[in-house]
Order: C-alpha cells, then sequence, then structure tokens
C-alpha cells in the first residue's frame, strides 16, 4: 500500500510541490488541509502528518499527533527560539522528524559545514548568506537558522554572537562574531553560502535550489522514513544517515 500522508498547509508552494511529488515516491495525499480546516476528521485515514503551514499552527497539529499517536513530519519555518524548544519538548512523545530543510544537498551542507567550523576554529570569521523570494515572510530562513546553530555548537558560541547585518560604525569584526545575512527578491527558491574569511584565503560551501522539488521529494523520504521510528524528534542527517 502506498503511504497515506494527510498534508497540512496544502495550498502553500511546499504543499502543491509534495501533492505533485507523492505519486512517484509510492505515496498518497489522502487528505489536504489548510487554514480553517480541521486535520482530525481526516486523520484516522493517514499513516503520517506532513506540515508546511504557520508557526501558528504547529502547537494545535502537535497535540493532535500526540493524542492520535501519529508520527509528523515538520516543515514549517518561523518559530522563535523558545517557542520552539517548548514544541520540540512535544514533538518528542512521537515520530517526529523536524528539519529547516528537506534537500539531500543542504543536508550535506549541514554536515560539511559542522566539519568545516571544528576544522578551521576561530582563526576563520565565519558569515552566513541566504538568498529566498520577495513572499518568504520570516528571516533568516529555517536552513540559515539551522546552518547558524551547527556553528554556533561547534564553536562554543550562544545567540548573542550573532551579528545580522551592520551598519554604521561598528567597529573592528570580532572574532567570536557570526555574521547572518537575509536577502529578499524576486523568485528565488533558496540559496545558501557559508563563508570563511581569514588572513590570505577564504572557503565558501554554497548549496542553490532551483527546483521547489528537491524540498518536496526529501519530505517525503522523511515521512516513509519516520513511521518506522519509535517516538522521538529526529531531522534530514538521521534519515540519511549522516549522523
Amino acid at each position: 500500500m502506498p503511504l497515506q500522508i494527510l498534508l497540512n498547509g496544502s495550498r502553500g508552494r511546499m504543499g502543491q510541490a509534495i501533492a505533485a511529488a507523492a505519486p512517484d515516491m509510492h505515496a498518497v495525499i489522502c487528505a489536504a488541509t489548510d487554514a480553517g480546516d480541521d486535520p482530525a476528521q481526516y486523520l484516522d485515514a493517514a499513516d503520517v502528518i506532513i506540515d508546511f503551514s504557520s508557526h501558528h499552527a504547529t502547537r494545535s497539529l502537535l497535540e493532535l499527533a500526540i493524542a492520535r499517536q501519529k508520527p509528523i513530519v515538520i516543515g514549517t519555518t518561523g518559530h522563535n527560539s523558545s517557542d520552539k524548544q517548548t514544541l520540540l519538548q512535544l514533538a518528542a512523545k512521537v515520530p517526529c522528524v523536524w528539519a529547516g530543510n528537506f534537500s539531500v544537498g543542504v543536508n550535506l551542507l549541514f554536515a560539511l559545514t559542522r566539519r568545516a567550523t571544528a576544522v578551521l576554529g576561530v582563526d576563520y570569521d565565519t558569515e552566513v548568506v541566504e538568498m529566498h523570494h520577495r513572499f518568504k515572510k520570516d528571516a533568516p530562513s529555517g536552513t540559515a537558522a539551522r546552518l547558524l546553530e551547527i556553528i554556533l555548537e561547534e564553536r562554543k558560541l550562544d545567540r548573542t554572537a550573532l551579528r545580522h547585518g551592520r551598519s554604521g560604525i561598528t567597529g573592528e569584526r570580532q572574532a567570536a562574531e557570526v555574521g547572518v545575512h537575509a536577502l529578499r527578491g524576486g523568485d528565488v527558491i533558496g540559496d545558501h553560502t557559508v563563508i570563511y574569511a581569514a588572513l590570505g584565503e577564504r572557503i565558501e560551501l554554497t548549496h542553490k535550489a532551483s527546483d521547489r522539488a528537491i524540498f518536496a521529494r526529501g519530505a517525503i523520504r522523511a515521512a516513509h522514513w519516520v513511521v518506522n521510528q519509535p517516538p522521538g524528534v529526529y531531522d534530514m542527517q538521521d534519515v540519511l544517515g549522516l549522523k
């Protein structure tokens, strides 16, 4: 039997891409819901929930998944740090893949960023630059946020080290800074670059997405994987065996 998916956020760009990709990945969208709909009435027929909706809907959807013991894949972004920590505690009560980006290539970028940050150390100034289409509502992107988390973890820094753009007389760059720059314009699906700059050389790790289908295929791959997992919060590094 094909995997039965309840798709929340079905009218958004990612929702439409997932619906288009499902037939080629042994999956069926058994229910498509969005703002104003009640997913509960469709949940019995679903093997798994995929959510690409609004961060405002995450808590209620997680509570529903817990009550009905349904695995869930969450690709929604825009949660603030404190809310996300609370939501992750809820998500751990069911099998959950929570990722800011479901692209295989981006998740390789995450792994490479962790390795590069550990090897290069504080002698290399680190900046993250991302660009998305003009319609994106949150900044930085979920993918950029994850890259920043990785960098901060490896360099043992907290979020006070982040510099979201620069303006005015900022003084010389400090070694403990991690720069963050969010660009918006046109129809860019998603570009992410991690820059390591030292005196005499620069290393750049870049991923550019040209088709939203890469994220949709990754989300469905995660859905196939998570239905066979015990309760807990996973990411695409787990799905792809990169950990």
